[in-house]
C-alpha cells in the first residue's frame, strides 16, 4: 500500500472534522445529533508517522482522538450518497489533537485549541477506497501501549458516504483533502513523554495502515499577553478525559456509599416503608410489576428513561437509531438502577433480550418499567433482575417513542428523579429520597431491633396487648434484653 508522505499532507488543502459520530462516544457525551456538524483544522496541523506533537507551555489537558481519516480522490460538489463513496480515493489513521485550555476562547471554531502545528497526524499507509466496505472498518487506539480505543464502523450515526455528501452540498471537496470522521468513546489526555498510537484497519483484518505513532513533548514557550491564555475547569477535565472519575474529580450528585447499600439491604422493604410513611412520605411505591428473580433484593441509584406515546412522524425523527432508549441503556453504570416510564401501557415490550443484556454487561443492578418486557425467557434467565408489568411480543414503536433520559419520571404510580434510591424485591419497589436515606435507615434498625424483640416475646405466649406497640412496661423490658443481647 502507498504511504502516507509529504506531498500527501501538501495536498491536502482542507482539513474537516466531524464532531460526534460513533454512538459510544455519544453516550459518553450524553447527546446525539440528529445531523453532523463539523470544523475545519488547518492544514499546517498535518503530521507524518513518528512525529512528535507539543504540548503547549502552560497546558494541562492535550486529549487525542483516534480517527478514520477520508482522502478525497477527485472533486466532489453536490454528489449524492449513493455517488459519494467513489470521490473517495483512501482511508488512513489519524488523531485529532487538541488542547482543552483554548476552548474557552475558541467560540466553538477549534482554531486554538485544535489547530497547532502536529495537532494532525495521519497515517502511516493509505488504504485504497474501493478495496473496502465503509461499514466495516475498525479503529484503535494505544496510550503507552494500552489499548483505550476500539470500535468499528457498522453503526455509525452519520455513515462515510453521508458526510461526503452532505459537505458537498456546500462547499467543493477537493482533491486530497481530509475528513476526519469522528472518534469512539476512550479518547483522553496525554502527558509530555507519552506515545500514542492509531490504527486503522478492515473488520477481517485483511488491510492496515500499520500503526500512526506520535510522541508528546513540553512546550516550553509561554503563550504571550496579547492573546487568550490557557485556563481549564472540572468541566473541561471530564469532558478531555472522558468522565470526572478518569479525570480524578469528585462524583457529583446523590453517592450511594457501600456502607450505606449494605444497611438497605439488610432492613426490610416493610420496615422501610413503615418508616417512609411516619416521614409523610405515602405515595414512594411503584405499584403493580412483577420481578424475574423472586426472593432478590436490589438498591441502586436510579437513571430514567420515558416513553411518550407513539406518533408516526415524531417516531421516524426520535425512534431509529441511536435513540434515548440506546442511550440511556449504554449509559447506565455500576450498581445503577434503569427506571421506564411506560404509562402503565402493557400493549408492546419497553426491553428485549439484547439491550436487556447490554445493561448487565455495563453493571446495572436492575431495569424497573411499568411496561411489558420483550423476550420474557431470555430476560428471565439474565442475572440482572427485571421488574415490568407484563410479558408481551410486540416492539416497542406499536405504542411508544423513546423520549428523553435522566428527567424526572412517572413509573408504577411513582414519581422517580435521577439518583433517588430504589430498593427493590419481592415485596416491592421503594423510591427513597437520597437526603433523608442515612436517618431513614438507621430508624429501621432499630425498628426492626424492637420487632425482633416483640416476636420473641410473643413465641414465649405473650399477648400482643401493650406489647404491640411496647408500653412504657414493655419499653424497659425491651432496653434490658438489647443490653443484653449488646453485651453477649
Amino acid at each position: 500500500m502507498k504511504q502516507v508522505n509529504g506531498d500527501t499532507l501538501a495536498a491536502a488543502r482542507k482539513v474537516i472534522a466531524v464532531h460526534i459520530n460513533y454512538p459510544s462516544r455519544a453516550a459518553q457525551r450524553g447527546r446525539t445529533p440528529a445531523q453532523p456538524s463539523y470544523f475545519l483544522k488547518p492544514s499546517s496541523s498535518l503530521a507524518l508517522n513518528g512525529s512528535t506533537v507539543e504540548r503547549p507551555a502552560g497546558c494541562e489537558l492535550l486529549g487525542y482522538e483516534g480517527e478514520i481519516a477520508l482522502v478525497i480522490g477527485k472533486a466532489a460538489r453536490r454528489v449524492s450518497i449513493e455517488d459519494a463513496w467513489s470521490h473517495v480515493s483512501a482511508v488512513t489513521a489519524s488523531n485529532d489533537l487538541g488542547v482543552y485550555d483554548l476552548r474557552w476562547a475558541d467560540k466553538g471554531s477549534n482554531v486554538r485549541s485544535k489547530g497547532g502545528d502536529g495537532f494532525t497526524p495521519v497515517g502511516p499507509a493509505l488504504i485504497p477506497a474501493d478495496a473496502v466496505d465503509p461499514s466495516k472498518l475498525r479503529i484503535r487506539t494505544w496510550h503507552n501501549g494500552e489499548l483505550v480505543q476500539d470500535d468499528t464502523t457498522e453503526d455509525l450515526l452519520f455513515p462515510f458516504a453521508r458526510l461526503v455528501a452532505d459537505l458537498s452540498q456546500l462547499l467543493t471537496l477537493e482533491e486530497g483533502d481530509l475528513i476526519l470522521t469522528g472518534t469512539p468513546a476512550g479518547a483522553s489526555v496525554a502527558k509530555p513523554g507519552d506515545v500514542l498510537e492509531v490504527e486503522v484497519g478492515t473488520t477481517d483484518g485483511a488491510l492496515s495502515t500499520g500503526r500512526l505513532a506520535t510522541t508528546v513533548e513540553e512546550g516550553t514557550t509561554a503563550f504571550a499577553d496579547f492573546g487568550a491564555q490557557p485556563q481549564v475547569d472540572d468541566l473541561q477535565r471530564e469532558e478531555a478525559y472522558g468522565s470526572r472519575e478518569a479525570a480524578g474529580l469528585a462524583a457529583v450528585g446523590p453517592v450511594l456509599s457501600p456502607e450505606l447499600k449494605a444497611k438497605l439491604e439488610s432492613v426490610a422493604t416493610a420496615t422501610l416503608s413503615s418508616q417512609l410513611r411516619k416521614r409523610g412520605l405515602n405515595n414512594v411505591s411503584i405499584d403493580g410489576l412483577q420481578g424475574t428473580r423472586p426472593g432478590g433484593k436490589v438498591v441502586g441509584l436510579a437513571r430514567t428513561l420515558r416513553y411518550v406515546p407513539n406518533r408516526e412522524d415524531l417516531f421516524k425523527t426520535h425512534g431509529g437509531g441511536f435513540n434515548a432508549q440506546k442511550r440511556a441503556i449504554d449509559s447506565v453504570n455500576e450498581g445503577e438502577i434503569l427506571v421506564m416510564e411506560a404509562r402503565g401501557e402493557k400493549g408492546t415490550g419497553t426491553v428485549g433480550d439484547i439491550l436487556a443484556l447490554r445493561a448487565q454487561v455495563r453493571g446495572a443492578a436492575a431495569i424497573i418499567t411499568d411496561g411489558g418486557v420483550r423476550d420474557y425467557s431470555a430476560v428471565a434467565e439474565l442475572e440482572m433482575p427485571t421488574w415490568f408489568a407484563n410479558p408481551h411480543p410486540a416492539v416497542l414503536g406499536r405504542r411508544h417513542i423513546p423520549w428523553d433520559t435522566d428527567i424526572t419520571i412517572a413509573c408504577g404510580g411513582a414519581t422517580v428523579q435521577p439518583g433517588d434510591i430504589i430498593v427493590a424485591d419481592s415485596d416491592g419497589i421503594l423510591v427513597i429520597p437520597p437526603a433523608i436515606a442515612e436517618e431513614l435507615v438507621e430508624d429501621c434498625i432499630q425498628q426492626e431491633k424492637e420487632e425482633a424483640f416483640i416476636f420473641e416475646m410473643v413465641r414465649k405466649g405473650n399477648s400482643v396487648d401493650g406489647l404491640y406497640p411496647m408500653n412504657a412496661e414493655w419499653q424497659a423490658r425491651y432496653q434490658e434484653w438489647e443490653a443484653g443481647n449488646h453485651h453477649d
